[in-house]
């Protein structure tokens, strides 16, 4: 095995470490991560001003959605400009593997995911009133694994990618169908069964019910197990097929 084949710590962490320092002298994207959200839940909650009820329907699976949103466009192009300024070929040509570089972007980006979520949260349920039967906590853990796994799609992705405005491109093939058919806006029983059966493979729709369970139940639920573990594998599966697909540069 070579040395850079396998993942380490140190490797690992002083790579989330520079995706972090650099991102302190990027305010834009630390207002996009940090607040866009938090914004969101503010408006959402009082276009529905006079129907509180409706945003505790919505605003529990929209907590989960735009954390996911925003961490993917974010992550998707950042990595595309680690690759197309040569900081990823030369950071390559290091005893630095894919693994490491792919472990150490996810960790920063979760870091900030911590972040992202905890506020975000915290405004909904303390601020805005969003009424949860079940534990706050739960909500933060569904919301944090959404934005997880948006940071995994968009290292994935952004391998695909040749331009900026090429990563974006790949929003509405990757996010609105899962937007679309996670549950949202109808029941998914509701669905045409050929629609039902495709939103059943997206993680999307698994977030949406995970957020629905900790707004319906008191207790930790199987179908709440169900859907964090689901969501958790396909975040660390879509990390690996990132590592696997990962580019020196761009064609």
């Amino acid at each position: 095995m070579s040395p850079t084949s396998a993942l380490n710590a140190s490797r690992t962490t002083a790579t989330a470490t520079r995706v972090l320092r650099q991102l302190t002298h990027d305010p834009r994207t630390i207002a996009m991560l940090i607040l866009i959200p938090c914004v969101m839940l503010f408006l959402l909650r009082y276009v529905f001003d006079g129907s509180p009820r409706t945003f505790d329907n919505i605003g529990a699976s929209l907590l989960g959605i735009f954390p996911l949103i925003t961490m993917f466009l974010v992550t998707s192009i950042a990595t595309l400009r680690e690759r197309t300024s040569g900081t990823l070929e030369r950071l390559l040509a290091m005893p630095l593997g894919k693994g490491d570089l792919i472990a150490g972007y996810a960790l920063a980006f979760g870091t900030l995911a911590i972040i992202q979520s905890s506020l975000a949260t915290g405004l909904a349920v303390w601020f805005l009133g969003l009424d949860v039967t079940g534990s706050p906590w739960l909500l933060l853990l569904v919301a944090l694994l959404d934005a997880l796994l948006g940071t995994a799609l968009g290292l994935f992705v952004s391998a695909f990618a040749a331009s900026e405005f090429q990563a974006v491109q790949f929003m509405p093939a990757v996010i609105f169908p899962q937007l679309l058919l996670c549950g949202l806006f109808t029941p998914r029983e509701n669905m045409h069964p050929v629609l039902e059966g495709i939103s059943d493979a997206l993680p999307m729709s698994y977030a949406v019910d995970g957020m629905n369970e900790v707004l319906r139940h008191t207790d930790v639920t199987a179908t709440f197990l169900r859907d964090v573990l689901i969501v958790a594998g396909c975040a660390l599966l879509v990390l690996g097929l990132g590592a696997a697909t990962l580019r020196r540069r761009t064609a």
